[in-house]
């Protein structure tokens, strides 16, 4: 099986109704679900000294997650504020990333991106901080998938896309057209293979090499919706990464009985691949934040 990277955010989600604060961010979650989902996974980023980073901090490496890159210094770690509406997360407030912002992962040493060379995935996002240093991340990783949310603006797109083999965008209620002219500029400025549409209970979009996928959801009643987008992305990367390492091409001789060419296959592996990705993404609706292990806070 392949090996999972989340390098950049985690914060706590501070659920202000119940006073109760659960660890997420979406590198971080990346290599949380992973993890959860039988996957060997390390989390690379940047950690405060308060109540809220030794909580995410304890809470991942109690998991099993490698944490032995993270940097830490003092001040507030990320968190947002959120409340739930009818189990649907609605952010109101937050510190925008905390020390993560303060002290970027800027500068990686040869150490760093020896460890980054060492997993199949690398993840990042948009509130990682990351950018001076995706150049460097490129040249180490052997597949790097880029969360942008709904935050981009076309040159953000043109100043990330390049090193990047994945985009994943969120496009709400954005219509159809829209979404896929979107798509097709993220391939134009430079995404080299993968982009994801994501569209809460309106399924997915993806478009792998310029071909068009959709994807219904699987429809659940949630308890949660926090970290749906990040539970989907996740499930289709590992289950896309580790499969197309079968990837081959058979010799004419063999006939055409089957799936026999590497055209038939990856076609197969991505539709299988988006149908677990639309149900692991609503088995993890059924938990209270990102992958759950909430506290109090006062």
């Amino acid at each position: 099986m392949i090996k999972v990277l989340g390098l950049g955010d985690n914060v706590v989600d501070k659920y202000m109704h119940i006073k109760t604060m659960y660890p997420g961010g979406n590198a971080l979650n990346i290599a949380v679900l992973a993890k959860l989902s039988g996957i060997e996974a390390g989390y690379f980023g940047v950690f405060g000294d308060d109540e809220a980073a030794k909580h995410v901090y304890k809470t991942t490496a109690d998991m099993g997650i490698d944490v032995s890159h993270c940097r830490f210094y003092h001040g507030e770690n990320g968190y947002a504020e959120v409340r739930l509406d009818d189990g649907d997360r609605v952010f109101i407030g937050s510190n925008q990333g905390g020390v993560s912002k303060e002290h970027p992962i800027d500068l990686l040493t040869d150490m760093d991106l020896d460890y980054i060379a060492g997993y199949d995935v690398c993840h990042t996002s948009i509130f990682s901080y990351v950018e001076a240093a995706l150049p460097s991340i490129r040249k180490a990783s052997r597949f790097v998938s880029f969360d942008f949310s709904n935050r981009y603006d076309e040159e953000y797109l043109k100043k990330v896309c390049p090193y990047i083999d994945m985009a994943a965008i969120s496009c709400g209620d954005m219509p159809k057209e829209e979404i896929i002219e979107q798509m097709k500029r993220i391939e134009e400025y430079g995404c080299k293979h993968v982009v994801m549409a994501t569209r809460g209970s309106k399924g997915a979009f993806l478009r792998i090499d310029g071909k068009f996928y959709e994807q219904s959801p699987y429809l659940v009643d949630a308890v949660d919706t926090m970290a749906a987008g990040d539970s989907f992305i996740t499930s289709f990367l590992i289950n896309y990464v580790d499969g197309m390492k079968d990837c081959v091409e058979f010799p004419e001789k063999a006939g055409n009985r089957g799936i026999t060419t590497k055209e038939e296959y990856q076609d197969a592996l991505i539709e299988t691949s988006l149908y677990r990705a639309a149900v692991f993404a609503a088995g993890n609706c059924q938990r209270d934040g990102s992958f759950g292990y909430g506290k109090k806070f006062e």
